[in-house]
């Protein structure tokens, strides 16, 4: 069986090589938030700080290494690249099973973060080398689903694991041997094999797609650049309160953590389900598809800010997952059309460095807006981040038929 791609084809075993570092993305820092609990009995000496930091030191090493692998990209095998990547990152989960301080957890943590960021902008780039047009559309929206999707299923089957055994978790880590089986029908000569040529091949001698997009003398629109990661740091920072913050409002209502468990794997479905008729919803929505999607995303928080009423509150995560997860993949559908073929994983690296860097500082940032107006309130990240929304969404409004906030050119 044989794959459209707008520009040939290619073989479906190649395609499933493609999802499947799709379902790896998601993964780091997962296993360790089912055991965050037990780990203050585990290891009784470690501070909440030691603990916090190993999920937070993942994605401070994904950033530099999303990048480098970016750079990378441009002269270097993406399949080496993807290779050496998913080594690490499954040699580190093979550790954890034999980690026994919370310090050996760390730097294998250091580890994972590393494989991780080398792994993570070929996921999206891949995908743009070898699609084009809707076709490439539809395939970065079905890769966010897979992202997403993985992302619920892994985070069940730990915290099961989690009753076991605290080592058991880690298990989601090794899902990457998989993904390097299948990369054996990403190299270039069981591509070329099949008779399958892709934008970013070496020596490619075709027109360039984005030469349109980028000023003459150029290799990047390093403005557009700017505006899509300036739109997805909002989106991320927005939806984030969801998951950091919405089990805190539902342990103020008396609720079991079963409940939040049910409600944040409900979000993460909310944020796949687009990803999988997105081309649909680009068709019907057109050129305010941001708007609308920021709209949906304001609505949601909005909901959670309002109600004490656990039905609306799980409504309200949906609308806030919904509108994430229309933007999410066409954020990375603009990345791959602001560079030349040679530049487009780093273009996509640039952007996804954001979702990281994100996951970092909205903490921060809420709690040094909350800060500075004196609330304590358990709601107002929800209500702040709607009135944020509101004045993000004006800004889209009016910059509607610009590139970053349209969604046809």
């Amino acid at each position: 069986m044989r794959i459209q791609t707008g520009q040939g084809t290619i073989p479906l075993a190649t395609l499933l090589a493609i999802w499947s570092i799709s379902a790896i993305t998601s993964l780091p820092g997962l296993a360790v938030s089912p055991i965050m609990g037990q780990l203050d009995t585990i290891f009784p000496s470690v501070s909440h700080l030691e603990i916090q930091m190993l999920t937070s030191i993942p994605s401070l090493l994904i950033i530099p290494f999303v990048l480098l692998s970016g750079k990378l990209s441009e002269k270097k095998d993406k399949t080496l690249i993807l290779a050496i990547g998913l080594a690490i990152f499954l040699f580190s989960g093979v550790l954890c099973f034999f980690a026994k301080s919370m310090l050996a957890l760390i730097l294998i943590s250091c580890l994972l973060g590393i494989g991780a960021g080398m792994v993570i902008p070929l996921s999206t780039g891949l995908i743009a080398d070898f699609f084009v047009g809707s076709y490439r559309t539809k395939q970065l929206g079905i890769s966010s689903a897979i992202t997403n999707l993985s992302l619920v299923l892994a985070t069940g089957l730990t915290g099961w694991f989690a009753e076991i055994n605290w080592h058991l978790p880690f298990v989601v880590y090794l899902i990457p041997v998989f993904a390097l089986a299948l990369s054996y029908y990403l190299r270039d000569s069981v591509l070329k094999q099949s008779n399958v040529n892709y934008i970013g091949a070496p020596n490619n001698t075709a027109n360039d797609e984005n030469e349109d997009m980028i000023p003459k003398g150029k290799q990047m629109n390093i403005p557009y650049l700017i505006g899509v990661m300036v739109l997805y740091f909002f989106i991320c920072y927005a939806a984030l309160v969801v998951v950091l913050n919405l089990p805190f409002i539902l342990q103020t209502y008396k609720l079991p953590s079963s409940v939040s468990g049910t409600v944040i794997s409900i979000f993460f479905l909310a944020i796949m389900l687009p990803g999988l008729f997105l081309y649909r919803i680009l068709t019907v929505l057109k050129n305010m598809t941001v708007i609308y999607s920021l709209i949906s995303l304001a609505v949601g928080l909005l909901l959670v800010s309002l109600t004490h009423n656990v039905v609306l509150i799980i409504i309200g995560a949906v609308f806030v997952g919904f509108g994430y997860g229309i933007i999410q993949p066409l954020v990375y559908d603009k990345a791959t059309r602001i560079a030349k073929s040679n530049k487009v994983v780093l273009s996509l690296a640039f952007v996804m460095s954001v979702n990281y860097l994100s996951i970092l500082v909205t903490p921060f940032i809420i709690d040094a807006i909350a800060a500075f107006l004196g609330d304590t309130d358990v709601i107002f990240p929800f209500r702040i981040n709607f009135i944020l929304t509101l004045l993000f969404i004006i800004v889209a409004y009016i910059r509607r038929n610009t590139f970053v906030f349209s969604a046809d050119k």
